[in-house]
C-alpha cells in the first residue's frame, strides 16, 4: 500500500489574522523621521556632513526597464538656534504640534542635549504618548475670496 505525499503533512484551519491598527504604521513613519533628526543633530555635534537618501523607481527611457536608485533629499531640522540656546519642534504632517496648549517648542538648552532629547520623544511615541496628534485630522483654512468688482462698466454716455 502507498501513502501519498499530502498525507504526511499536518493539515489545520487558517488561523485568524489580526490586522494591524493603523496608528502603528503612523507612529512607525513618525520615529523614523525622529531618527533621522537624531542622526542630522549627532553628525550637526561631530561637524560632519549630513546625508540622506530616498530609494526611487526609475524607468529607463530606452529599454523600459525599472530600477531602483538612490536619490539624496534634502531633509530641514526641526531643531533651531536662539542665541545659543537650542528648541525642538516635533512635526505631524509637516506642521508643528502643540505638545501643550500653545507650546510647540521643546526648550533643548544646548546642542548636545538634542539626541538625548530627540531619544525621549522616540521613546514617548512609542508608549503612545503622541497619538492624538497622530491621528488628528490636518484643518486646511479656506483661503476668504476676495468680493468680486462690478464687472459692468458705464459710460458717461447717455
Amino acid at each position: 500500500m502507498t501513502t501519498s505525499l499530502l498525507s504526511s503533512l499536518k493539515v489545520t484551519a487558517r488561523p485568524k489574522i489580526e490586522p494591524k491598527l493603523p496608528i502603528i504604521g503612523k507612529r512607525m513613519k513618525l520615529i523614523e523621521k525622529l531618527e533621522q533628526q537624531q542622526e542630522m543633530a549627532t553628525c550637526m555635534l561631530e561637524n560632519k556632513p549630513f546625508e540622506a537618501f530616498r530609494e526611487k523607481m526609475v524607468k529607463d527611457a530606452v529599454t523600459g526597464e525599472r530600477t531602483k536608485q538612490r536619490r539624496a533629499v534634502s531633509i530641514k531640522p526641526w531643531y533651531y538656534d536662539s542665541d545659543g540656546h537650542y528648541f525642538l519642534e516635533v512635526k505631524v504632517n509637516n506642521k508643528p504640534i502643540d505638545i501643550q496648549t500653545g507650546k510647540p517648542a521643546i526648550d533643548v538648552g544646548d546642542k548636545a542635549d538634542l539626541p538625548k532629547t530627540i531619544e525621549t520623544i522616540i521613546l514617548a511615541v512609542e508608549q503612545g504618548e503622541l497619538d492624538s496628534f497622530i491621528t488628528a485630522k490636518v484643518v486646511i483654512g479656506k483661503k476668504a475670496t476676495p468680493a468680486k468688482p462690478d464687472t459692468a462698466k458705464t459710460s458717461g454716455k447717455p
